[in-house]
């Protein structure tokens, strides 16, 4: 009896066994399945898909998503014809960069020619391709390609003084993108009458300068003043927006050349938190601005010493020649005297993301490099109010920063006359003529309250007030003492005469008042480019400095021209 009760119990045990076994065996084969089809659509996934998966802010700095083509095929055959392309270029591009080297040739030198030029044996790398949809009636095409160099090129410099040295540019090194644009199409062989070709993006150029048997150092000045004569002709040549025009068909192309199409109105008002590059007091912050970088492009602010929250409240132009690529750099110096500037951060603005005709206000956080963004270290902050104004829209919106748009009628009126004589119909309007305007309007401000300010007593209080200074005129209100309260409420309207709106500056400066002296606590800085277009509103603006705090103000601008005497005929 026993025997056979084992034997139905190791039965029933091993069927279990197998039905598990093929369960699991199952399972398994299931899991393998699924596993397959994911890696296989994962293998299918496009770029876009990977995007709509994750977003952009999940992915670390390093990841790229390329949408340009490899072109393997193409450097294949570039390498193989390069001796060819070397023999038959490196003539040709001597004598067309020959004369632009001369005409930025350094003020040092009498003379800069090649004495020798050869491109080398190492063919360029064409890493990429892409194709840009924009008009209809042409194809834009943009080539990245890198290239380390060994070509053999030999300047021959002379200097005023009588010295000719051999100067050999080596050890060149390039990764850019190149634009081509085939333009218009036509239906007529090669089906496009004109190629336009620029470098679109520069993201690396080096190159070594030394003088064959000695060394360059000798002359002082003389490498930087090679290296920004090479630098300058490439940007003013053929850096994007610049663009040299090839006809392949007889007809008018101007329309492809380069021309203004707005211009950028920027205020650069201040800076908050810079990094302190001195080891003894504080950074001397200054401000460098462009567009394109070229000298006589680059507007460079004021310093301000010893200071880690400059104020600036400056006015620059820029000529736009493509606000859809272009964009504006803002880069802060610290200025170390004799010594050359430590740059504190860097920030930009993209021209395509403004609206034209709106005054934009935007605080920017500055890094250490705008190519490589990978350092996330906090380095402060620059202030900007930026305008766009396209050419042919002036119409269309006011532009504050306009000379007319800030004067008065009577202003306008003297101005449209040569010398105000032509404004001159009667006896008053003479009246008038023998006076200055003086006066440009009057801003009301209203201090209505404040909200969570920070505590400085021993008593979990503060007695604060606010005191209200423009910046140029140095004009001062106060409002009175609110004791015992961190949300105090004063509800009081100062009126300031404004001789320039647009270029003076509200700064109102948060004290906690004391027995025996006085804390400060915070301030806010504004323009009067708002006010000055809306007319009045009201805001609220955080407390710089605290650790919290808002203050909430109501502001008015009244033009108000006032006049007086000057004593003198126009």
């Amino acid at each position: 009896m026993g025997f056979i009760v084992g034997v139905v119990i190791g039965f029933i045990v091993g069927l279990a066994i197998v039905v598990l076994f093929v369960r699991n065996e199952n399972t398994r084969s299931k899991l393998r399945n699924d596993l397959a089809t994911t890696v296989a659509a994962f293998a299918r996934m496009t770029v876009e898909d990977s995007r709509k998966i994750l977003p952009a802010d999940f992915y670390p700095s390093w990841v790229v998503f390329s949408q340009r083509q490899k072109l393997t095929w193409l450097n294949q055959h570039l390498t193989k014809i390069w001796p060819y392309v070397d023999e038959a270029a490196s003539d040709l591009i001597k004598t067309s960069v020959e004369p632009v080297l001369e005409q930025y040739r350094p003020i040092i030198l009498s003379s800069l020619k090649f004495s020798r030029f050869t491109l080398g044996t190492v063919a360029p790398q064409f890493t990429g391709v892409s194709i840009i949809e924009d008009e209809a009636d042409s194809v834009t095409m943009e080539l990245e390609m890198q290239w380390d160099a060994n070509s053999s090129i030999i300047l021959d410099i002379k200097t005023y003084l009588g010295v000719s040295l051999p100067v050999q540019v080596k050890d060149i090194g390039f990764t850019g993108v190149f634009r081509l644009i085939f333009k218009p199409l036509v239906n007529e062989f090669p089906c496009f009458g004109a190629v336009c070709f620029s470098l679109r993006k520069k993201k690396k150029l080096d190159f070594t300068l030394k003088v064959i048997g000695g060394d360059i150092s000798t002359i002082p000045g003389l490498s930087d003043a090679i290296e920004s004569t090479i630098r300058d002709a490439i940007e003013d040549n053929i850096m994007w927006p610049v663009r040299k025009i090839i006809p392949i068909l007889p007809g008018d192309y101007s329309d492809l050349e380069l021309k203004p199409v707005g211009i950028l109105e920027v205020k650069l008002v201040q800076a908050r938190d810079l990094t302190n590059k001195d080891i003894i007091g504080k950074s001397d912050p200054y401000a460098v601005l462009y567009v394109r970088p070229l000298p006589d492009k680059t507007k460079k602010s004021k310093t301000i010493n010893n200071e880690l929250n400059p104020i600036w409240n400056e006015h620059y132009e820029f000529v736009i020649e493509d606000a859809t690529t272009q964009h504006l750099v803002v880069r802060i110096y610290d200025d170390e005297g004799v010594q050359a500037s430590e740059l504190i951060g860097c920030a930009e603005v993209l021209l395509r993301d403004l609206e034209p005709g709106k005054v934009k206000d935007v605080w920017l956080n500055l890094v250490k490099d705008l190519e490589i963004q990978r350092d996330t270290k906090y380095r402060g902050q620059v202030h900007l109010e930026l305008l766009y104004c396209p050419f042919g829209m002036e119409n269309g919106f006011t532009n504050p920063f306009s000379p007319n748009f800030s004067m008065t009628s009577l202003e306008k009126v003297i101005k449209s006359g040569a010398n105000g004589i032509d404004a001159i119909e009667n006896e008053k309007a003479v009246t008038q003529k023998k006076k200055e305007v003086i006066i440009r309007g009057v801003l009301s401000v209203t201090v209505i309250s404040a909200e969570d300010l920070p505590i400085v007593d021993l008593m979990g209080k503060a007695d604060p007030y606010v005191v209200l200074t423009m910046k140029k005129s140095e004009a001062k209100h106060k409002t009175r003492v609110v004791n015992d309260s961190l949300n105090p409420v004063w509800n009081q309207t100062f009126d300031f005469v404004v001789e320039d709106g647009l270029h003076d500056m509200l700064i109102l400066e948060v004290w906690d008042h004391d027995t025996f002296g006085k804390d400060y606590m915070g301030r806010c800085i504004l323009t009067l480019t708002r006010v000055i277009l809306e007319g009045e509103y009201k805001d609220t603006l955080q407390v710089e400095g605290a650790k919290s705090g808002k203050l909430n103000l109501h502001l008015k601008w009244m033009p108000q021209p006032i006049l007086r005497d000057s004593g003198s005929e126009f």
